[in-house]
């Protein structure tokens, strides 16, 4: 029998090579995930038209937290609200996302660069959406001591829609931007995966929930803002890993 020879220390078989490529490397998803992830998209978005088409759940909750009395939102200019909810919880999310993508760059992770632009793509379409929006903030209706005139979501535009600029819920979107890092962790730890998944969407109805408590949002503007966002970071991943995986053959 031969001498037995050792591979080079660069094979592909090196544990931490292996280690490596299940860190760092890109990967595509299926496409049975994908059609399970188109079929969730269009149930839940069906469900949302339906919950949109009268504002009825919307008003119910809204009402809850409105002081007729006073024809405010009593919650409106909070200081512990505003501060926790709507400000130190987006810095949190904005800065620790920004830390990991300059991690990412330095230790050449291509796949924590992705999760983290990812983070980031789905609040950038909410805002776009938002910023031509004609929906008022409940703060602003008529029926809330405002002066704008509600229209439910595929109503027509009355002739005092207000300010607009509403809808979805661009703040709520801070938090369900974390269910990018299920792509972070999935396939190798796909559990860790959908917990990611799962706090991303807990994160942002809990923002979304204060929103509503201050008179700055009704439920339906934060389901949206969670529907765009895990349908934009899909599709971006999608056509990001498949260019990848074009430009490595």
């Amino acid at each position: 029998m031969g001498r037995r020879v050792n591979p080079p220390e660069s094979s592909l078989n090196q544990s931490s090579t292996a280690t490596q490529i299940k860190t760092d490397a890109l990967y595509s998803l299926s496409a049975s995930f994908y059609r399970w992830q188109v079929f969730g998209l269009i149930v839940t978005g069906l469900l949302f038209i339906w919950l949109s088409r009268n504002e009825q759940l919307d008003w119910a909750i809204s009402n809850y937290w409105y002081d007729a009395a006073s024809h405010s939102f009593p919650w409106q200019n909070n200081y512990w609200l505003d501060l926790i909810n709507h400000r130190l919880l987006k810095i949190s999310v904005i800065t620790g996302a920004v830390l990991a993508l300059i991690w990412g760059i330095y230790r050449r992770n291509a796949r924590l660069i992705v999760a983290m632009l990812l983070i980031g793509i789905g609040p950038l379409v909410v805002g776009i959406l938002k910023a031509t929006s004609a929906h008022s903030c409940p703060w602003d209706l008529l029926e809330y001591g405002g002066k704008a005139m509600s229209f439910p979501l595929f109503g027509a535009t009355p002739a005092f829609p207000g300010p607009g600029r509403c809808f979805p819920g661009g703040h709520a979107s801070s938090g369900f931007a974390l269910m990018a890092l299920f792509f972070l962790f999935y396939p190798q730890r796909p559990r860790l995966a959908y917990w990611c998944w799962l706090a991303g969407i807990t994160l942002g109805m809990l923002m979304g929930f204060g929103q509503i408590m201050r008179g700055a949002h009704f439920l339906s503007h934060n389901l949206w803002a969670g529907w765009w966002v895990w349908f934009s970071q899909l599709a971006v991943y999608w056509w990001i890993s498949g260019f990848f995986r074009r430009k490595m053959r």
